[in-house]
């Protein structure tokens, strides 16, 4: 028993407002389907602060993280993907090289262009932090393999067209 129905077999399903009557036929299929996805997105993503202090990390180390994991960064443009002013990257990539994650470094094309990249340690972090952020929610992970083969396919091509 809860505070939301009489019996222990009584079970109460709570769709955000955004979605309901989505599932249902309102707006077109595209609009559906992508409300669908981005709620489900946003719902996971509310786990996202304590899965990266999970790592001694907060939100936006994180993201820096797996930023980094494609190469070598410049630091005008990690400000340019986060949203904010460069002096505010300067801070926060001190506290991540200071636990020895990132490095920075001066480009090869333009010496005043410092270039982030990740140190070993930082690397093998990032790796253990793509692994927990890959593990799907538990929902997803009991889908049929059917449905997960579709859902795949389907993100795919979505994918490709951006």
């Amino acid at each position: 028993m809860n505070a939301f129905n009489d019996g222990p077999s009584e079970q109460v399903t709570c769709r955000p407002a955004a979605t309901q009557g989505l599932a249902e036929g309102a707006g077109g299929l595209p609009e559906q389907a992508w409300t669908l996805l981005f709620e489900l997105l946003h719902t996971h993503m509310r786990n996202f602060p304590a899965l990266a202090a999970e790592f001694d990390l907060s939100p936006v180390q994180a993201h820096v993280l797996r930023q980094l994991g494609e190469g070598a960064l410049a630091m005008s443009t990690l400000a340019h993907y986060l949203s904010c002013d460069a002096s505010n990257v300067t801070g926060l990539v001190d506290r991540l090289e200071a636990r020895g994650l990132v490095e920075r470094k001066s480009s090869e094309q333009d010496r005043r262009v410092k270039m982030l990249v990740l140190t070993e340690a930082g690397a093998e972090l990032r790796g253990r932090l793509m692994a927990r952020l890959s593990a799907p929610p538990p929902l997803i992970a009991a889908m049929p393999d059917e449905d997960l083969a579709a859902l795949r396919d389907i993100m795919r091509r979505a994918l490709k067209t951006q």
